[in-house]
């Protein structure tokens, strides 16, 4: 395994080692990144915050690392050791239920079940309301904005390509599972005990910190370059493409959000976040700051590498292969022109390109305009309006997680061991 690097040359702070992707392609981030920094009105970045982005990539969720460990534990004698049974028997009914839990699952379920005291629930469940009603257009940003485009920076990328999480037959069911996770966890009460929500992102929070132990621990993982495979650095990213860039992603393609509709989703999404283990310092009701803390997770990023183009075709290609009752090959290459027409749009023709996928005009948008612009914009006005909204973007997500799961029961990832 790879050490850290030396000191990254462009650091004002004095005798820190940074991975050596920190502020690697800078410039060209900088580039990217000219919409958010106008967004947020900030020329030039706080030196203080990179330096912590640049610290916490060096730095895992702690809570979820101990657990991790003691799942590990080959010794079935071991006080401390924890089985999958006791963690899905303590997630679905409470750590209680568990007969003579061993410490390090008493610690997990004593973070995860204690409710900070700025969560508000009636806001989350707004959230999650104004979430839904945006249906298959938050689904579409979070598709193609949020992941395929974040395919372009390493890291993340790299660690998914080691996984084979989004590569080969698994695509489908993997980009399916985000869209599963996001859409459970906008229901009434999801995030409430034992809502579930709160036991998808609990899973997620032990599925991240599992794969983190293996590939720490494995060898093959050079740290030195990326820093630890799921990082407190790209997990606040992470969390912050299904927030802010969400609600920027909805408004691009005609959607409406209120400032409060923006802070009840915002505010979903910081307990959620929360839950996951990003840092509580890092976790935002205000779109404002996700955004600018967002402008100085992008800086440091890495642009380019081999990871992306595979993942990108990978998601690419896996519209031909969804489940359409009639016309399946025409309809799949229907939605793959729509991926890529709509894909150009958010990324540009540069972005498209570098994750080797051919450039389509953005054909697709127009039309979604109109009907956001009527939904969201008259229809959206009012309350039967919204409350048509809702059931029409529950009704399209359930037919999108048809067209991704099949007969398949809909699921996150299965945790091993």
């Amino acid at each position: 395994m790879s050490g850290p690097s030396t000191q990254h040359r462009t650091s004002p702070w004095p005798a820190v080692s940074y991975p050596r992707r920190f502020r690697e392609t800078e410039p060209v981030n900088h580039r990217i990144g000219r919409p958010l920094r106008r967004l947020i009105r900030q020329d030039t970045p706080d030196p203080a915050l990179l330096d912590t982005i640049g610290r916490r990539l060096t730095a895992r969720d702690e809570t979820g690392a101990a657990l991790a460990r003691a799942i590990r534990i080959a010794d079935p004698a071991d006080p401390d050791k924890v089985t999958m049974a006791q963690f899905e028997q303590a997630l679905t009914g409470g750590i209680e239920q568990v007969p003579d839990a061993p410490r390090p699952l008493r610690d997990f379920f004593a973070v995860v079940d204690t409710v900070p005291d700025w969560v508000d629930f009636d806001l989350v469940n707004e959230g999650g309301r104004t979430f839904r009603r945006f249906g298959r257009t938050v689904a579409d940003v979070l598709l193609q904005l949020a992941l395929i485009g974040s395919y372009r920076f390493g890291g993340a990328s790299d660690l998914l390509v080691a996984t084979g999480a989004l590569t080969g037959t698994k695509t489908r069911r993997r980009l399916a599972e985000t869209q599963h996770w996001a859409t459970t966890l906008s229901g009434h009460d999801a995030l409430r005990r034992p809502g579930a929500g709160f036991r998808l992102t609990v899973h997620v929070r032990l599925m991240h910190a599992l794969v983190n132990h293996r590939f720490e621990t494995h060898g093959r993982w050079d740290v030195g370059r990326w820093g630890l495979p799921i990082n407190r650095s790209d997990l606040a990213a992470t969390l912050g493409l299904f927030n802010a860039v969400s609600l920027l992603g909805v408004r691009l393609l005609g959607v409406r959000v209120t400032r409060a509709e923006s802070r009840a989703v915002m505010h979903m999404w910081r307990y959620t976040g929360w839950l996951m283990g990003v840092d509580e310092d890092w976790l935002h009701d205000s779109e404002r700051s996700q955004h600018r803390l967002n402008y100085h997770l992008l800086l440091t990023q890495s642009y380019g590498g081999p990871a992306g183009p595979p993942l990108a075709k990978a998601a690419v290609d896996a519209q031909r292969t969804l489940h359409f009752r009639h016309f399946a090959r025409q309809r799949g290459t229907y939605a793959r022109e729509r991926l890529l027409s709509m894909l150009g749009f958010f990324i540009g023709r540069k972005g498209v390109r570098d994750l080797g996928l051919p450039y389509r005009l953005p054909w697709a948008v127009p039309p979604l305009l109109a009907v956001n612009f009527l939904h969201h914009h008259i229809l959206g006005r009012t309350a039967i309006g919204r409350r048509y909204l809702l059931g029409h973007g529950d009704r399209a997500i359930r037919k999108l997680l048809r067209q991704y799961f099949g007969e398949d029961m809909p699921d996150v990832a299965e945790l091993r061991s």
